[in-house]
Order: structure tokens, then sequence, then C-alpha cells
């Protein structure tokens, strides 16, 4: 791409009005010069780049939010978008902290992996197991699917004979997502580190399940038999409805976030409250708080993409660590910095904490997979 073609398109792009391909093309465009030399740049593209595009990046002293990527339309969700200015407005010697690790370059992106823990304790890594039948226990026979989902299908008359019900335990590593479609039908997606207890067939009044970590739910509908998320301190009830639950441990407050149907959020103190869809209930032990939320921004980890809405550092690093199974150390200072940005979770963490390291505001130390944050 020519410089005037690139001054011309950035130009749309600061407007908004470039289409899906003029996109795709930016991305590659950034891509191929990010090992060019600053030098190729004609003066007049780094004035347009330094004084109309990074000038209008806000940044607030007070609460230190820095917008690395505009917020895009979830068509281009799945490209990496990154502020015009980001494309010439860098200091390459300090970008250079990222380029020197080779072990850090072998950090990639979390996918399928899951393992299941069965009634009698018996592991099943849904990783490495071909598709098709995977067990059969007690009537209740579990297939993992072609595109690599797990079912559950039930024969009611052999459960009966079968006497008392049993639990599996599925559940994922750092660097791990996966899908399941419950005894009932039910759908949940895992996201990393987290683990979803349930019995092999509902039975009774009530469906309850254990969460640890993350999950999306779509609960299929049973007037008769409400549905239960219990997480540490915390229970959601609902009929069928479409949801979201961040439960991780390491996490301040229990977030529910509701996308369709009814969802009631309770505490063991008693406090409860109800939320409608684009709610989002913030439970911590003996309180809850609702907020109005963006849903498409919370559940865009299920189509594999990281959204930062002035979101502080600490929480964007933490959900980094999970993905890409790293350890990460985050000065306090520098953890309630405020960041906002969408990009995939199939990029290279590479590419993730190079754009942050570009913006000179924080910086990034690698020691094999332990990655420090330094201002």
């Amino acid at each position: 791409m020519k410089n005037k073609d690139a001054a011309q398109l950035l130009l749309k792009y600061r407007q908004g009005n470039c289409t899906e391909a003029e996109l795709a093309m930016l991305e590659s465009w950034y891509l191929n010069y990010n090992e060019a030399p600053l030098s190729e740049l004609t003066p007049e593209v780094l004035d347009f780049a330094r004084n109309k595009v990074w000038a209008s990046l806000p940044v607030h002293q007070h609460k230190k939010t820095l917008r690395l990527w505009p917020m895009m339309a979830a068509a281009a969700s799945a490209i990496i978008i990154v502020a015009a200015g980001l494309f010439f407005f860098q200091n390459t010697k300090k970008a250079e902290t990222v380029k020197k690790s080779a072990d850090f370059v072998k950090i990639l992106p979390g996918g399928n992996k899951a393992v299941l823990t069965l009634a009698d304790g018996s592991k099943i890594s849904l990783t490495d197991v071909k598709e098709g039948s995977l067990a059969n226990q007690s009537g209740v026979t579990i297939t993992k699917t072609k595109d690599g989902q797990l079912v559950y299908q039930v024969n009611k008359s052999e459960v009966q004979k079968g006497g008392s019900i049993g639990y599996n335990t599925f559940s994922t590593p750092r660097g791990g997502k996966y899908e399941v479609n419950l005894p009932d039908g039910t759908k949940v997606i895992l996201n990393a580190e987290s683990s979803l207890k349930y019995p092999m067939v509902f039975a009774g009044n009530e469906r309850k399940v254990e969460l640890k970590g993350e999950a999306y739910f779509e609960v299929a509908y049973n007037k008769n038999m409400p549905f239960r998320v219990v997480s540490d301190h915390h229970t959601i009830e609902v009929l069928g409805t479409h949801f979201n639950v961040n439960a991780y441990d390491d996490e301040e407050n229990i977030k529910t976030t509701l996308l369709e149907g009814k969802v009631k959020v309770s505490v063991d103190k008693g406090t409860s409250v109800v939320i409608k869809p684009g709610e989002q209930a913030i439970a911590g032990k003996s309180n809850i708080k609702v907020d109005e939320v963006n849903t498409d921004d919370i559940v865009a980890w299920t189509t594999d993409t990281f959204v930062f809405n002035n979101e502080n550092l600490g929480s964007i690093m933490r959900k980094i660590s999970r993905w890409y199974d790293v350890d990460v150390v985050c000065p306090p200072e520098l953890a309630k910095m405020e960041f906002a940005g969408t990009i995939s979770r199939q990029k290279n963490i590479k590419a993730v904490l190079k754009i942050m390291d570009m913006t000179e505001t924080v910086h990034f130390k690698f020691e094999g997979r332990r990655i420090t944050v330094m201002p």
C-alpha cells in the first residue's frame, strides 16, 4: 500500500467509513509495516498519524484510561483492530522488549481443552479423545461430537433401575475452553480455568449445578424444574434463559449477566435481585449491585474475542494469564490503569501485549512463562 493510499484509508477509518475489506487491508498493512523501518514513512503520513490520530486518543489523568483500539461492529470482531495512531507512532527501542524473548514467542492462544471426571472417579481428556461414545453410566451415554462438543443422552428406564444418581465434573485448564450439552439439553460453554459439577441425570424438583470460574449458559426451559447455578456464596435461579456467570476465586465479585429471559440472583445472607436482559448483577458476600452493560462485550470470549471496556489492567492481565497459561506479576499502582479495546483471542500473546507496550504507558518483562508488568 502506498503512503498516499494509507493516509486516505486512515482518514476513512477515522470517519468510521471503512468496509470490512478495507479493515482487513488496514490490518494486513500494519502487520507488514510492523517489521519495516520507521524511516520508510513520509513526513506527511507521520504528521497525519501524530496530529490527527494519536492526539485524539483520550488519556484521562485521574482514571488513566487509554483507548488502545476503537470498538468496532460485531462483523469485524474477528479482525485485530488497532487505533490508527499506533500504526505509525511507536518507540522501536521499547518495543524490542516484546521481540527479544524466544520463550515469549512460543506462548500460543488457548483452545478446546477439557477433562471429564466421571462418577467413578475416572478421567477422560476431551482434548485427546476421538469423536464418538466416551462412556455409558447407568443409562446415560456420553458422546463427543464431530465439532468437539460433549453431549449426554439419557435412557430414562435404565436410569430408574440404576438407583442413586452420580455426578460428573467438567473442567478446563488454563488455556482451555469447551462446550457441553447437559442431560436436560442445557448448553454450557466453559471458559479457561473453570469447572462445572452436575448430576448425570436431573431429578427431583430442581436442576442444580456448581460452577467455579466462568461459563455461558443457554438453559433448556422446564417450568417444573428451576435451573440453579451455585458458586461460593452466590445462587442463580432460572427457568430457561441465556446468561453468563463470572465466578473466579481471584475476582472480587461474582458477576451474572443476562442476555435473555429472567434471572434471580441471591447471596447467602438473604439479599436477592431479579435482573432483566442487558443487566449485570455484581454480587459481593452480602450485597448485590445491578448495572446496565453491553452483553455482547461480556460474552465476546465465547467467540474468542477479548473486549476491554475501560477495564483495569489487573483484570485484563488475569484474563490473559488464564487464556495463555502464563503467570503475571502486576504492581497495584499499574493494575488500576484502565484500557479499552478489542482483539482476537486467537492472536499470539505477542500481538496483544505489544500493542499495549506501544502506548508507552506500560511495558513487559518476560522470563519463560512469567510476565512482569512495568511502567
